[in-house]
């Protein structure tokens, strides 16, 4: 589960600032494509090629080379809705609905991709690799992140206004945030503003 800094997607805030935000987990990185409820206005899974796209920003390396057709996209935003509700109610101490676990374990029940040794020494996927092979290693990722030691460290960030959701891998246990260089640096500017505005 560990991550190392260069790992994380590179999301843009509501003023179009990019920031690297490093969920932890493939899992993690796959909600902020959209999602149940409220969370349906950040879609981006429309078509085979927004899935493929998402792959290649993932954690996923090498990024596969991937077919993938109309109804893998439909079961990629279920299995995401379901990762969202499931990962909320854990944040909240709740057990997750039973058709959410059903829709993570059905996705986990496919083969999932396939790494390979390459002639030059180097890893590989399988060739042939769908797109139900990526939701598969998306859903076995989910099920270890909920089974492993860091299953109690799914937090949300403690911004009021974000929703993003990370698993805390670092030693200490203490992010609060999605990402430093976003809402932990808007919580320094508040503060520092709040200290002046109290003056000497």
């Amino acid at each position: 589960m560990d991550a190392s800094a260069s790992q994380g997607l590179v999301l843009r805030s509501h003023t179009g600032a990019a920031y690297r935000f490093d969920p932890g987990a493939l899992c993690l990185e796959l909600l902020p494509t959209g999602g149940p409820g409220p969370f349906s206005r950040y879609e981006v899974l429309y078509a085979p090629a927004d899935l493929a796209e998402w792959a290649e920003r993932s954690r996923v390396t090498p990024t596969p080379a991937l077919e993938v057709a109309e109804a893998e996209v439909a079961d990629a935003r279920r299995l995401r809705d379901a990762l969202w509700r499931a990962v909320l109610a854990r944040t909240r101490g709740e057990a997750p609905a039973h058709e959410d676990l059903a829709a993570v374990n059905e996705a986990a029940a496919r083969p999932p991709l396939v790494p390979v040794l390459g002639p030059d020494g180097t890893r590989h996927w399988a060739a042939g690799a769908t797109g139900a092979h990526l939701l598969s290693t998306v859903a076995r990722d989910a099920i270890d992140l909920f089974t492993g030691p860091f299953a109690d460290r799914i937090r949300t960030c403690s911004a009021e206004d974000c929703h993003l959701v990370y698993v805390d891998t670092s030693r200490p246990g203490r992010r609060r945030w999605c990402s430093m260089e976003h809402c932990g640096n808007r919580h320094k500017v508040r503060a520092h503003r709040i200290r002046n505005s109290a003056g000497p």
